[in-house]
């Protein structure tokens, strides 16, 4: 039993570290350094997600439902990664009127293709349905965002960006105080205590008030 259980979570582990780009992927990706190349090429790999997703439903196979779960974790992470790729070409004021239009087109066809799916409830929907769920909500989401203007999508992450950084450095702040209150505290303890000043000479001692 303990064998079997450390099995389980040895597959778990495994699970979490599985990357949702191939590797020639992510050479592609690290490539293509243009922000709006970069999101024409993320949205390439949502749509070949896309693909495969039909591929996977339109034949009831044994061991599907697991195979659909994860082509749809990696789904929305891409749509994730779209998001951070038009964020941060915003932050550095690059022009994406190309990448976003592309990107709003393709996000309104994969929605409705997802949404389709959830509708006909496919028999074995219950063992990817949170996953199905998250990919709608997260496309939902960035395709508002890819139609948002950019302007004002671009003040919004300033602003996100600007408070962040205010966050973080009150924080490291705190924590500074903190550490430098722990060492001037260390160093009074560390200090020996100074006697009183004497008011005799050497060798001369108090008088005996007894006498």
């Amino acid at each position: 039993m303990r064998i079997f259980v450390a099995i389980l979570w040895a597959g778990a582990a495994l699970a979490q570290q599985r990357d949702f780009l191939t590797a020639d992927e992510i050479d592609q990706v690290r490539e293509t350094q243009e922000p709006n190349a970069r999101l024409a090429l993320y949205v390439q790999f949502a749509r070949q997600r896309m693909s495969l997703l039909n591929q996977l439903l339109s034949k009831e196979k044994p061991g599907r439902s697991a195979l659909i779960h994860d082509v749809l974790e990696d789904y929305t992470h891409i749509i994730e990664s779209i998001d951070t790729v038009a964020d941060d070409g915003l932050k550095r004021k690059v022009a994406l009127e190309e990448g976003m239009k592309l990107v709003a087109a393709a996000e309104k066809d994969m929605l409705g293709t997802l949404q389709k799916i959830e509708e006909t409830e496919p028999k074995d929907l219950p063992r990817y349905e949170f996953a199905l769920k998250t990919a709608i909500d997260t496309t939902s989401d960035s395709k508002e965002l890819s139609e948002e203007d950019l302007s004002s999508r671009a003040g919004a992450v300033a602003a996100k960006d600007k408070k962040e950084k205010e966050e973080k450095e009150a924080m490291l702040g705190t924590k500074e105080k903190e550490a430098a209150k722990k060492d001037e505290d260390k160093k009074e303890g560390d200090q020996p205590k100074r006697k009183a000043p004497s008011l005799y000479k050497p060798g001369e001692k108090p008088p005996d008030k007894n006498q």
